[in-house]
């Protein structure tokens, strides 16, 4: 069963940093294409970052030069690293996984809140 859980979600001032993580069971993070997403109150999900199986990342335009992904084999764990943020970061950051099959697993999510 696959279950990824994220964690370091706070409350942040403009301007700060902070790392999400994504601790994955069930999938082995190094084999498979691990994503981030977020979704801010009423709007839909968006694809912030993704990496790739020989490590290839991608960014949405919003995140590009602030936010970093980057995955731990030995730990089984995705990490986000976000500086600079802005109060439009503010979002519930999820973790997904795509397995072999095509089957998308998401984690229950973490809240970000930034401060003006």
């Amino acid at each position: 069963q696959v279950q990824l859980v994220e964690s370091g979600g706070e409350l942040v001032q403009a301007g700060g940093s902070l790392r999400l993580s994504c601790a994955a069971s069930g999938i082995f993070v190094s084999r498979r294409p691990m994503a981030w997403h977020r979704q801010a109150t009423g709007k839909q999900r968006e694809l912030v970052a993704t990496i790739a199986l020989p490590g290839t990342t991608n960014y949405a335009d919003s995140v590009k030069g602030r936010f970093t992904i980057s995955r731990d084999n030995a730990k089984n764990t995705v990490y986000l690293q976000m500086n600079s943020l802005r109060p439009e970061d503010t979002a519930v950051y999820y973790c997904a996984a795509t397995s072999y099959s095509g089957v998308t697993y998401w984690g229950e999510g973490t809240l970000v809140t930034v401060s003006s």
